[in-house]
């Protein structure tokens, strides 16, 4: 497999080292999306000529045609292997040379049917109007997916026998045909089942307004018999639960019919959230856009996490017209977290509040935050205010929901439930919490081993490990972190924590640090507002020495979450930044600061030690060497220098002196023979520096790839 290609929703075409080979031409897509669809046959030229220029004579559409397929051979060279076969009747993929989507669900079955997850939105949406040949062959291939998806999902459907595996069952199906009055029945049994009649005709109604909206139909007679049964006395025919357990003492009183967290969910989770158009309080007529405006702009930012489940702001906003009450809210969608908020203008300025409420525990408001800013250029405030406040409502959510399930047995928890709680030891930094996570992450992995996520907080949970020494055999671990780190984006190639966790692992691990380049790139790509993207892309451009670059990433990192649980480690690249800028006085000021946060972190200890090696301050330099020494005994510069990813000599050099100067041990230069994790990689070490110490230069390439 050389290239992965996602034609459901908008099209994208990576190689497997995260290089962007999508064409830049509508038709050239076009072209490639015809050949893959096609596949395993060849796809004929006078039929690709048809399809995409039914208005041209034959021989001016052939012609189009020879240019298209020189340009598609260009857009794919970057994969560095021969992906087409071209003769001069057809041309074909060739075989095993790509991962294609729509070819994944179309293999699909009940026994693996994970890829219809993939099953996200249209096939090739943004390819419409191209040509009227070309669209009324797409509607074709559309209706095909759906149909294939539909077929999967209610075999899927059929197989649930047990409430809360038929929910998820029936939603997913909903998903992929929200007409579906078999899988609305589904699911309004399903909570009756339970012994939720209130959301069993929550979902008839909603069925009822789909049929209408869509069909201009009424729901079955089955479907209002069914309702009949559900309201009916309590001897109805439908089975009920007994009522849930009350609540342990350290938990809050939620409403029973609320109460939904003691029945095991599926084999994957993740919160459910929805965001509510903003309140004005003395507003201008031209402020009116502004609330759902916002609403949508937060709703589209919190959609680029993955394991966030996001309400359409749209329905949220015709419910809110009528009511705001956040139980109904509750009940109706089916939400654990709703975002809300206030809009009101303060002479020249506008105060924007927004607050996060926990749905699940009586609406407690769990988050909050105020922006006060001028109302010149609307569009550029709802940008700028979307994704401080999805950066920041990120961490605050997965930081909850791992608290939720702290109590949780590990023989009945998920594999999202055991990511989160080893979430919950990852920022504490201990070494036997981090023991422990590691091996929750072990358990999600063996439970769900398809699951990316656990994939790529285990490979960012051995980092640490690694970084801190607390590993037994490190050559294996950063072997196995690597393992860990490709197949989490090997498993899900769009999940963007995913993506920077990776690039990291190639940067600092393994000094490939133009690989890790272009893996935040792409991460960035898909979620602009991921801060750890920022700040992990940071630090691998000051490992190639752009100082300014890495400086302006991280300071993005902090303005979009500036209270980060992980502040800890991601505010040591400033330390870093500023040691590599001579400006030593700054980097012992903020590295005083950030082992404050975290006093077990050594890695942020050794910038801030160089720094203080080039200052006069014999009293702190050596409280700082012992608190070192004490999680690091055996740290020598000459073994930092082995494992230090900076390339530049002059960096290095800048780094070891002020350490030297600091009282750290030089290492015996004729000691034993250095371990795996000391030797440094070849590739990266023995190139030549690139500029002096009078200032990093960039490289073509970091220009390119500049935000």
């Amino acid at each position: 497999m050389v290239i992965r290609l996602r034609l459901i929703g908008q099209m994208e075409a990576w190689t497997l080292s995260s290089e962007n080979v999508l064409p830049i031409g509508r038709k050239t897509r076009a072209l490639l999306a015809v050949v893959a669809l096609s596949a395993p046959r060849a796809a004929l030229r006078g039929r690709l000529a048809e399809l995409l220029w039914s208005r041209r004579p034959e021989e001016q559409a052939r012609a189009s045609l020879r240019q298209e397929i020189h340009r598609l051979h260009d857009a794919l060279a970057p994969a560095g292997a021969d992906i087409l076969t071209v003769t001069r009747d057809n041309i074909a993929l060739r075989p095993g040379a790509a991962w294609v989507d729509v070819d994944r669900i179309m293999r699909a079955s009940v026994e693996r049917p994970t890829a219809l997850s993939l099953l996200d939105g249209d096939l090739l949406e943004d390819l419409d109007g191209l040509d009227p040949s070309f669209d009324s062959w797409l509607a074709v291939e559309r209706e095909r997916l759906r149909d294939r998806g539909r077929v999967l999902a209610e075999a899927l459907l059929r197989g649930m026998t047990e409430p809360e595996e038929a929910i998820p069952a029936a939603q997913q199906l909903l998903r992929i045909d929200r007409a579906h009055e078999g899988a609305w029945r589904a699911l309004m049994k399903a909570h009756a089942a339970r012994g939720e009649r209130g959301m069993a005709i929550q979902a008839y109604d909603r069925c009822r307004a789909v049929l209408a909206d869509l069909l201009d139909a009424a729901p079955s007679t089955e479907t209002q018999k069914l309702l009949s049964e559900i309201r009916g006395p309590a001897g109805s025919r439908l089975p009920l639960r007994p009522p849930a357990p009350p609540p342990a003492d350290d938990e809050m009183e939620v409403p029973p019919e609320l109460e939904d967290e003691r029945n095991p969910g599926p084999p994957r989770g993740g919160a459910r959230i929805g965001v509510l158009p903003f309140a004005l309080i003395g507003t201008e007529p031209e402020d009116a856009q502004l609330a759902p405006g916002l609403a949508e702009e937060i709703t589209a930012a919190l959609s680029r996490f993955r394991w966030m489940f996001v309400a359409s702001s749209n329905s949220l906003a015709r419910f809110a017209d009528e009511n705001r009450d956040e139980v109904a809210v509750r009940r109706l969608f089916g939400l654990d977290f709703l975002l809300d908020g206030s809009i009101q203008r303060v002479r020249a300025r506008l105060r924007i509040t927004v607050r996060l409420l926990d749905l699940r525990h009586a609406n407690q408001v769990v988050w909050t935050r105020r922006f006060d800013r001028q109302p010149n250029d609307l569009l550029t405030l709802q940008d700028d205010i979307a994704g401080e406040v999805v950066a920041q409502v990120d961490p605050e959510i997965l930081l909850i929901e791992s608290r939720r399930v702290a109590r949780r047995a590990n023989s009945d928890a998920s594999a999202y439930h055991l990511m989160l709680r080893a979430l919950s030891l990852l920022n504490r930094l201990e070494r036997e919490g981090m023991v422990q996570a590691s091996d929750l992450l072990r358990q999600a992995i063996a439970r769900d081993p398809d699951y990316a996520a656990a994939h790529a907080m285990h490979a960012y949970c051995l980092t640490f490990m690694i970084s801190q020494r607390w590993v037994d055999d490190p050559a294996a671990a950063r072997a196995e972190t690597e393992r860990l780190a490709d197949r989490a984006v090997l498993l899900d190639p769009f999940d963007a924590r995913a993506l920077t966790i990776c690039g990291h692992v190639r940067a600092f691990l393994h000094r490939r640090l133009e690989e890790a380049v272009v893996l935040h790139e792409r991460a960035l790509a898909l979620n602009p507002n991921l801060a750890m993207a920022w700040s992990l892309s940071a630090v691998t451009h000051a490992y190639l020495g752009n100082v300014m670059e890495a400086e302006r990433r991280n300071l993005r990192y902090k303005k979009l979450s500036p209270f980060d649980p992980f502040a800890f480690f991601f505010d040591a690249f400033f330390v870093l930044i500023q040691l590599m800028k001579r400006d030593y006085g700054a980097a012992a000021m903020l590295g005083r600061s950030v082992v404050g946060m975290n006093r077990a972190f050594s890695a942020a200890y050794k910038p801030y030690l160089a720094a203080l090696g080039y200052l006069d301050r014999p009293q702190e330099t050596e409280a700082v060497r012992r608190r070192l020494l004490a999680i690091e005994p055996d740290f020598t510069i000459r073994r930092f220098l082995a494992t230090t990813p900076m390339r530049r000599h002059a960096d290095r050099d800048n780094y070891a002196e002020g350490l030297r100067r600091a009282g750290l041990p030089e290492g015996d230069a004729d000691g034993p023979e250095r371990s795996d994790m000391d030797r440094p990689e070849r590739s990266d070490m023995d190139r030549p520096e690139r500029s002096d110490m009078d200032g990093p230069e960039r490289s073509d390439t970091d220009a390119a790839l500049r935000l």
